[in-house]
């Protein structure tokens, strides 16, 4: 027991210090941590009570965390590791009360709550909240009553932006009304959005902190947010609110939306841009991988310093290790997802299916549920794309169900078959399936007629006649760049001379500026402003092919095609894709001529066109009702572009492309955990050359990370004249693990400061699993917590292990070295499968590997 007691101390002092509290004054302040006030604490007394600590003649002792002026601030309630640290709530309530403290910590060393005795239950909390913080939160006193009460009408939000705006003349004039609007850019809540607003309110008087708004794409989930954080700031529920975004995009998007909505009342500011003045703003906007970086949330932040922290594209911003943001601070949570679980109401969770691609999926969207407090799948508030369309908010699509000979049999149960010869001269059928396009079977005339069909058949603007603006998703990056070449060339064919090469453009994260090419392409500017009519401002540029950078949260009203060049298992990307083009929108915005204005008439985007080549439909919509089905030219036949039939395989069943290949030399070298001192020197040359690179250091100092470790993926490594590799590399760093690029540049550019070793990782890794489970399960079973860690550690690294759980071998653990049966009964059993379950989801584990 004394050994457990004094861990447990030996614990808690490290969480106290790396929070800043001071247990003696030295430079940096007086102390402020003191026990209880008739026991004076000393260093002498710390060494006497050694493993003791939890008793002493006088009593128990507990720590008394201070203020700037020495006043009682936080009672730290301590318990030996064995002890569930609940177990001291009414004694520590009893103890803060005395003391005239709000707030508590109930610590056991490896398990941790904060409680506001104002506010409800103990939290669990990773981190213990700094001194700066804590007196923030002192001074915020939160009264749900009134947010209960708060009238949220439909011009809410409009009164921030413009509190006079009833008396203006603009708007008291019917016939001026609706120009009015548009010049102040005013935003009136729709009826649904208001029932979103009072849904959160009545969850409030129920008792709730969590809630989660299943809103379909083009709904305005974010006018909706601006609402919600109106709501809590004013009514003074929140002080702070954190806004988390899971791209790039959409953190700009975001904060732009709420400038210009809240503004007048609240500041809104993105982390990255203000990291040294976030405190002073009322809503903080960032993406989870940025907080997820180099822990950068647990180094920056308190629990305490959010009060409401806001999900959007919840499925996606808490997936995975990024749930360990989200619940690593206190307080209200606040899920936006246009994900609806009904695409996946017919899988039955007894009984998964390690092939079924949405069974992923599935587990995601029942773990967003679940973390939002709505394990019975209903959400807080439900406006689906049905509602949408039938209140006229938004628009279905015409399905255009376009399959070729070759992509039907791709999608066959047999495949397409296709002739090969063996090593032995004899003859082979090789099959490919969907999931094999442009991955390990190629067809140039199959993406050629891909191109053509669409062009001949999409929608065109009803202002220029052009081709209408489109998105095409493709398998690959390398297939986005094929796809850009054709749609180019054919367009040069049908419209001579009117493009050069400036039709069609690939966004993906391959490409410098994409990110910018995206928000272009909304602002109708992407290579030029107009192309068939000066006095209309639409893109030049008519087709943006992209893998996936354009699904999320991208907003372009006037998109009036799309195309899926590609197969998609993932029911939230296919809802996200397909929601690109309901906006409806209004072509006559963008006309500066009022005399053709007259002319044309009202010009509504009324239907938009969604080309299926993989029948993604068909695979999430059993009785999906297609408006139009188009029968394409085969394969081979006379397309127009000269295309013939003919293939070639390789041995490997792939369709070779041309150009050969060879071998240069093989050379086997076994080299010693430290690596060679040659590797060393060789890291040291890497290092050297990477910061030289200006092209690579503008990467990193936006913290795009995904063009950085591409960049040196291409330009760096593998080259003749240094031969830098990544294997080569990570000998050198003589780390007991596997490093990836991006760590190693991290380190280079002193964003890090050292590698974490394998064990360090793992110990973070556990503290998000502790965060990922529910509380009372862990209270429950808070003497096991040291087991629970081993069993975590064991499984994730051992995959001996890992296979003898899996395959339920469980005598094999009597003669198991690395872990007996007794440390596998030492686990409580409702964690022996939800632990493995967590990490095969949630777990890298090729980090652990050497």
């Amino acid at each position: 027991m004394a050994t457990k007691e004094a861990q447990a101390r030996i614990k808690i002092n490290k969480l106290l210090e790396e929070a800043g509290w001071r247990f003696f004054g030295d430079v940096h302040g007086k102390a402020n941590v003191m026990l209880e006030p008739n026991v004076k604490l000393t260093k002498a007394k710390i060494d006497a009570l050694g493993d003791n600590f939890e008793t002493t003649s006088n009593g128990f002792i507990d720590f008394l965390l201070l203020d700037e002026q020495s006043f009682p601030l936080v009672v730290l309630e301590a318990k030996s590791e064995d002890k569930n640290p609940l177990i001291g709530k009414e004694q520590a309530r009893k103890y803060a009360k005395s003391q005239k403290c709000r707030f508590v910590i109930l610590s056991n060393g490896n398990l941790h709550y904060f409680w506001d005795l104002e506010q409800g239950n103990p939290h669990i909390i990773t981190r213990f909240p700094t001194q700066e913080s804590i007196k923030g939160y002192h001074r915020f006193q939160p009264n749900p009553q009134r947010l209960i009460t708060e009238l949220v009408g439909k011009n809410y939000i409009a009164l921030t932006q413009m509190p006079n705006y009833a008396a203006e003349a603009g708007w008291n004039n019917p016939a001026e009304r609706d120009a009015f609007i548009q010049k102040n850019r005013l935003r009136f809540l729709r009826d649904y959005q208001k029932r979103a607003v009072q849904a959160i309110q009545d969850a409030v008087a129920e008792g709730s902190s969590r809630f989660l708004l299943e809103m379909a794409t083009g709904t305005g989930k974010t006018l909706t947010a601006a609402a919600i954080i109106k709501l809590f700031l004013r009514t003074g529920n929140a002080r702070r609110v954190l806004f988390l975004v899971d791209r790039l995009e959409l953190e700009d998007q975001a904060n732009k939306a709420f400038i210009a909505q809240l503004k007048n009342d609240y500041t809104s500011v993105i982390y990255k841009e203000r990291r040294d003045e976030w405190r002073k703003a009322g809503i903080v906007v960032t993406t989870v991988q940025s907080l997820l970086f180099n822990d950068k949330y647990k180094r920056l932040f308190s629990p305490t310093d959010f009060d409401l922290v806001i999900s959007d594209e919840a499925h996606r911003s808490i997936g995975g290790n990024a749930r360990a943001v989200f619940e690593y601070f206190v307080g209200y949570k606040l899920g936006l997802t246009a994900t609806p679980r009904d695409y996946l109401k017919k899988y039955d969770a007894s009984k998964p299916s390690t092939r079924d691609p949405r069974e992923t999926e599935r587990r995601l969207l029942l773990d967003t549920y679940r973390t939002f407090g709505c394990e019975s799948g209903q959400p807080t508030f439900r406006y689906s794309l049905r509602d949408g369309v039938r209140d006229g908010f938004l628009i279905n699509p015409v399905v255009v169900d376009a399959r070729t000979d070759i992509t039907t049999q791709l999608l066959s149960d047999e495949g397409y078959a296709v002739a090969n010869t063996n090593e032995n001269g004899g003859a082979e059928e090789e099959n490919f399936f969907q999931k094999d396009f442009e991955k390990t079977f190629f067809s140039e005339a199959t993406n050629r007629l891909f191109c053509q069909t669409f062009l001949a058949n999409g929608l065109r603007d009803p202002i220029s006649h052009e081709f209408g603006k489109a998105i095409v998703f493709a398998v690959s990056q390398n297939h986005a760049a094929k796809l850009t070449q054709i749609f180019n060339e054919q367009a040069n064919t049908l419209w001579p001379g009117r493009y050069q090469s400036d039709f069609a453009v690939q966004v993906t994260s391959q490409i410098p500026d994409a990110q910018q090419y995206t928000i272009n392409f909304t602002n109708n500017n992407l290579l030029g402003s107009a192309n068939f009519l000066d006095a209309y401002k639409t893109s030049k540029a008519r087709v943006c092919v992209t893998v996936g950078m354009m699904t999320t949260g991208y907003d372009c009203p006037d998109i009036l095609n799309l195309a899926l060049m590609r197969p998609v298992f993932s029911p939230s990307d296919f809802v996200q894709i397909k929601g690109r083009g309901t906006r409806k929108h209004s072509f006559l915005e963008q006309l500066f001529d009022i005399h053709l204005k007259e002319q044309i008439g009202k010009q509504e985007k009324t239907q938009f066109k969604f080309f299926d080549f993989f029948a993604n439909c068909e695979y999430f919509e059993e009785k999906f009702n297609y408006d139009e089905v188009l029968k394409l030219p085969r394969p081979g036949s006379d397309t127009g572009d000269g295309e013939g039939g003919g293939t070639t395989i390789g041995s490997g069943g792939e369709y070779i492309h041309g150009g050969i290949d060879n071998i240069h030399h093989v050379k086997e070298e076994a080299v010693g955990p430290l690596g060679m001192k040659i590797d060393r020197r060789f890291f040291e040359a890497f290092e050297n050359t990477v910061k030289a690179d200006t092209a690579l250091q503008t990467y990193v100092d936006n913290a795009q990370w995904g063009h950085a470790v591409d960049y040196v993926t291409s330009q760096v490594l593998n080259k003749p004249s240094e031969f830098f590799t990544l294997d080569k590399l990570r000998r050198a760093a003589g780390v007991d693990r596997r490093l990836t690029l991006r760590e190693i540049l991290e380190k280079i550019f002193g964003l890090i400061p050292k590698f974490k070793s394998k064990d360090e990782l793992l110990e973070d890794e556990f503290q998000k699993f502790l965060l990922d489970q529910p509380a009372e399960g862990l209270a429950k079973h808070a003497d096991a917590i040291v087991a629970l860690k081993y069993f975590f550690k064991a499984y994730a690294t051992d995959g001996r292990l890992r296979d003898i759980i899996e395959k339920r071998q469980l005598t094999e653990l009597n003669v198991n070295p690395a872990f007996s049966m007794a440390d596998f009964k030492a686990v409580p059993k409702e964690w022996r499968e939800r632990l493995p379950e967590y990490v095969k989801d949630y777990v890298s584990l090729n980090q652990f590997m050497q």
